[in-house]
């Protein structure tokens, strides 16, 4: 089987996420991709970041008209931050006849040398990159596809913005995640 392993925070998780991963599944040879959960990014600092358990419900829910698309929890009960390399690891050890593959921003390769371990994943794993801000790289590795995938103007962090704001976010994220926001008053 080979999956495509889509890491983030999702907080929350939005169209463009799920419009990147349609689209590589619908281009690439990949059976299934799992949108990794993680806990806590260690080069991020986010404030107003809801518990994992929040941010899983929205991640559940916005998958669940996805037969192929699933969510992954295997982070949640690895030491904080996570480090992509050991999840990887864990990963392969749970799954030794899996295929994995890594989804992934071109704004985050082109500062992955500050990722711990970078060049065990990109020495070992196929690499999906996906359009993000503008950036332009030129890489001469094989296992490094860039993709062309649809770059939708949404991130997580304007729509945060926009609900404390009291604006509408409708258009940016699944339905079924708008509701559990609304029920829950999350990013108040």
């Amino acid at each position: 089987m080979n999956v495509g392993l889509f890491f983030g925070s999702f907080n929350p998780i939005h169209n463009g996420h799920l419009a990147i991963a349609a689209y590589l599944y619908n281009h690439y040879a990949l059976d299934e991709i799992w949108f990794v959960l993680s806990p806590q990014n260690p080069l991020k600092n986010e404030k107003n970041i809801l518990s994992k358990e929040q941010r899983l419900r929205m991640l559940e829910a916005a998958l669940l008209p996805f037969d192929n698309f699933k969510a992954s929890t295997v982070e949640f009960d690895m030491p904080t931050p996570s480090y992509t390399y050991l999840t990887l690891r864990k990963l392969r050890k749970i799954h030794p006849t899996f295929s994995f593959s890594v989804i992934m921003g071109n704004d985050a390769m082109a500062s992955i040398e500050l990722w711990k371990n970078y060049r065990e994943i990109i020495d070992n794993y196929t690499i999906y990159l996906y359009p993000r801000n503008n950036i332009r790289l030129s890489i001469d590795k094989e296992n490094i596809i860039i993709t062309k995938a649809p770059v939708l103007p949404i991130s997580s962090t304007d729509i945060r913005k926009n609900i404390s704001e009291g604006k509408t976010i409708t258009e940016l994220v699944p339905e079924a995640v708008n509701q559990i926001i609304i029920a829950e008053k999350l990013y108040r």
